[in-house]
């Protein structure tokens, strides 16, 4: 077994433990507001959680393809850049899932694959058209969750302005364990695609395949690794999101999951990876919205938006540093 076939199969395992990091980094994505709750116990809940992740993952590789060709020309990647992006990926996840901070996988991934580009053949290397459509569906993608999270739940407010607060509760229980399903599949669908993508541009750099493509094979190992994570439970962000953020009953578990599943399903569908720990991060905030400012813990809200504004520079940072590492192991 060759050098390059060595290297390659080193950054595909990484890739799948970036993949089970990012499930339990982010299983408070999925099920945060359903254990606030107490709709579900934990257990109940990571286990459909993770169920749901691996089905929507197997569904389509749009995102998947997004991320191997539109954040670096293939034709300047080689495998130290991309087991250096891959590092300083799964560095940062640590680090903030450490401190319980519900930074963005996505974010680190393309922070730290760019980063390590940029070390390796300069910023010639950055694929300028679809880095600028990947940072644009980053940032744009909690507004409209805000936007739609504060729709759906002034709709509710009105719908069910005559009910009583215990017969809301009832009904609302039950339908939150449907919005937290839809929640874990759309979770599973955007973001176990980002590790499909760099294996697929490890394949092809490596000669592995003779074009850019997502083998069926890799939709099922990114699946499974993504599942299994979070049936581990990131319990850490769980009460930062499902706690901390804003006093949540089941009906305000159902819209802020509703409307996150919509965004992050419509960017799914338009083949943009987006961060989920985002988009539900502004929908639990503009649930909270609608019963005013003070319903909000703003300290919270801006440690999630400096994670934000920092992940992706900060972790281009680590995978430019790893990329010099790893290339004067194997130059």
């Amino acid at each position: 077994m060759n050098s390059v076939i060595i290297l390659a199969v080193i950054i595909v395992a990484l890739a799948v433990i970036f993949d089970f990091i990012n499930g339990f980094h982010d299983t408070a994505n999925a099920i945060a507001t359903v254990v606030s709750t107490r709709v579900l116990s934990p257990r109940a809940a990571i286990i459909m959680a993770a169920g749901l992740n691996v089905v929507g993952a197997l569904v389509s590789a749009g995102v998947a393809e997004a991320i191997a060709k539109g954040i670096v020309r293939p034709e300047v990647v080689s495998l130290p850049v991309i087991l250096g992006g891959l590092v300083g990926a799964i560095v940062w996840n640590l680090f903030t899932w450490y401190y319980g901070i519900p930074s963005s996988s996505s974010h680190a991934l393309v922070g730290g694959f760019a980063g390590a580009a940029i070390a390796g053949a300069g910023l010639g290397a950055i694929q300028l058209a679809g880095f600028k459509k990947i940072l644009l569906s980053f940032f744009l993608s909690p507004f409209a969750g805000v936007v739609i999270g504060f729709l759906v739940m002034s709709l509710l407010n009105l719908l069910l302005r005559n009910w009583t607060r215990s017969m809301v509760t009832k009904v609302f229980g039950k339908l939150q364990i449907l919005s937290a399903a839809a929640m874990a599949y759309s979770h599973g669908g955007n973001d176990a695609q980002k590790s499909m993508g760099i294996i697929a541009i490890t394949l092809y750099t490596a000669h592995l395949i003779p074009e850019l493509h997502v083998p069926a094979w890799t939709k099922l190992i990114a699946a499974v690794a993504m599942g299994l994570g979070t049936s581990m439970g990131g319990w850490r962000i769980i009460k930062t999101m499902g706690h901390k953020m804003v006093k949540l009953e089941p009906v305000h578990g159902f819209a802020a999951e509703a409307a996150g599943a919509i965004v992050i399903e419509t960017a799914t569908h338009l083949a943009m990876p987006v961060s989920t720990t985002h988009v539900i991060s502004s929908t639990i905030l503009s649930v909270g919205l609608t019963r005013g400012p003070k319903a909000v813990n703003w300290t919270v809200i801006k440690n999630i938006v400096l994670a934000m504004l920092f992940t992706i520079p900060a972790s281009g940072l680590v995978g430019a540093g790893c990329y010099w590492l790893v290339h004067l192991i194997v130059r």
